[in-house]
């Protein structure tokens, strides 16, 4: 029988709600499930001390290497990083990082085919660069390289040649040419950062908002939406993260106050992008994904941008719906290397 692993730096699964859910849709589909950490890797034996789920409660178990291993959380200590290298030069993961932010940009633009759809960016490597895109777009957004939830974002606006708007979170301060140089020192000393035009996604009510497109991999290893939402902001921020104080909307009723009798060709035109666009991210890369969050944002000629896309998209409350793709897919990679 398959075995399938869970793999994470929590010592137990009830404090990982996805294990849970993966253990009871491994019980639907005839396979074994067993939650682990790295504490219980046993390489000289090829053994694993873990949990698995069985009359309602969680048991200990030591069992045989998993044929496939959910890597659901990175490492998180250098031993960790070493026993997370070995397990998956010889067991099949099924999850894979796309990279930072510039990286996915340079992947989509080389690929060509979805190039139409990214913000130009680049990194923010000098004070020239920031006033040259100043005085061409007038307002940017600053980014880090890697970071998530919306933290640490930007929005930068020319007002006049020593005027300068910043926006961070919802916190407006007003910056001289003076203070912007300062800035920019900081931020270079602290992270990389991108630089990108602003684009504006706004609702009729003037609140910001954008898409997630959660997608996954099935049991056939074709891609399919998990759930579109659009997260819109609270008070007039410009993040509309949940996490930065933005909710989360339902679809169809969003869709049908803000595009009318075009909502559903936007409904069907956000579920295209998110299949196509992710068939096509695969292709990019030598590793192949398993699911992915695509945060787009749709201005007011309703085009559509690529905001972010990431590769560990939350799932909170939706744990069932996730591992009714996530375990079916784990059986496939299994099949498809014994095949």
């Amino acid at each position: 029988m398959i075995l399938i692993g869970m793999l994470h730096y929590r010592k137990s699964p009830e404090d990982e709600r996805k294990a849970f859910a993966c253990a009871a849709v491994a019980k639907m589909e005839g396979v074994e499930f067993i939650y682990f950490s790295y504490g219980g890797v046993d390489f000289a034996q090829k053994k694993i001390k873990g949990w698995d789920y069985e009359d309602g409660k969680w048991r200990q178990r030591e069992v045989r290497f998993p044929d496939v291993i959910i890597n659901i959380s990175g490492p998180r200590t250098e031993r960790q990083v070493e026993l997370h290298r070995q397990l998956k030069e010889s067991i099949p993961f099924t999850s894979f990082s796309v990279g930072n932010k510039m990286k996915v940009y340079k992947m989509v633009k080389k690929g060509k085919v979805f190039s139409d759809y990214l913000i130009h960016s680049e990194e923010l490597k000098n004070e020239a660069l920031l006033f040259s895109s100043l005085n061409q777009y007038k307002k940017i957004v600053i980014k880090p390289f890697s970071g998530n939830k919306g933290k640490n974002v930007l929005f930068l606006e020319k007002i006049d040649f020593n005027h300068f708007q910043l926006v961070d979170q919802e916190k407006k301060r007003m910056l001289s040419r003076v203070d912007l140089r300062e800035l920019i020192r900081r931020l270079k000393r602290e992270n990389r950062f991108l630089i990108q035009p602003y684009i504006e996604c706004k609702t009729k009510a003037g609140l910001t908002y954008d898409f997630r497109l959660h997608v996954q991999k099935n049991g056939k290893g074709e891609w399919e939406v998990t759930l579109i939402y659009p997260r819109i902001s609270g008070n007039q921020k410009l993040v509309s993260n949940v996490s930065s104080g933005g909710y989360r909307g339902e679809l169809d009723m969003f869709l049908q106050d803000e595009f009318g009798d075009n909502y559903f060709d936007m409904k069907r035109t956000l579920e295209y992008f998110a299949t196509s666009f992710s068939s096509h991210l695969d292709e990019q890369y030598q590793c192949s994904f398993d699911e992915l969050g695509i945060d787009i944002g749709v201005d007011r000629n309703q085009k559509l941008w690529i905001f972010e896309v990431n590769w560990r998209p939350g799932s909170k409350h939706r744990e069932f719906e996730v591992a009714k793709r996530l375990i079916p897919y784990a059986i496939y990679l299994v099949n498809g290397c014994e095949g």
